[in-house]
């Protein structure tokens, strides 16, 4: 092989950092000038098709835009399939599944909880507001108007109790009371005849 040969066939030294860059200019200099006459051709060529392609690409993305155009595809509709397929492209992912899966179940398990929680609290609101209302019941003058007269009632029919009984026995013993008095004293009106 001869040295003009020699020089095609060797590799262009791109200076790496921290090197000199009169190193490398060294390399041009023990080229002869057939081969940078040779080099320079070659590059004119390489332009000359990138320069080339440059105007093919140009051109058929003229081409595609106009039948995009026809076809009345607009860049909005195009981003649109390209979110949805990306989109598509995810979820078929195993990754996705796995994450979907397991978010899916927390969210089931945290809505048992939070359905829990929540009658929990019904149910003490329930059980304050019957408290509530119980309390204020009782203190309405209407309920003790109401256990007045069942007091004096049973102190009528019973005899003479000590008051402040509670009021689930004054109830019974009216009821016992209202009962007794509604039938007749058969064995009374026996003994006194």
């Amino acid at each position: 092989m001869d040295r003009s040969e020699q020089g095609l066939l060797r590799t262009p030294t791109v200076p790496e950092e921290g090197e000199d860059v009169a190193a490398t200019l060294s390399a041009t200099e023990t080229l002869s000038e057939e081969e940078q006459e040779e080099l320079r051709r070659e590059l004119a060529k390489v332009e000359e098709e990138i320069q080339t392609l440059s105007q093919v690409l140009a051109a058929k993305e003229k081409h595609l835009a106009e039948i995009k155009r026809k076809l009345g595809i607009s860049s909005l509709q195009e981003l649109k399939q390209n979110i949805a397929k990306g989109w598509q492209d995810v979820t078929a992912t195993s990754a996705y599944k796995k994450t979907s899966e397991t978010l899916s179940q927390a969210g089931q398990k945290a809505s048992a909880a939070l359905s829990s929680v929540g009658s929990v609290i019904t149910r003490k609101l329930e059980d304050v507001k019957l408290q509530a209302f119980s309390h204020s019941f009782r203190n309405s003058p209407t309920f003790k108007s109401f256990e007045e007269k069942v007091e004096n009632l049973k102190s009528k029919v019973g005899g003479t109790k000590p008051a402040g009984g509670d009021f689930g026995e004054v109830l019974n013993s009216t009821a016992n009371a209202s009962v007794t008095a509604t039938e007749p004293p058969t064995e009374q009106t026996q003994e006194n005849l």
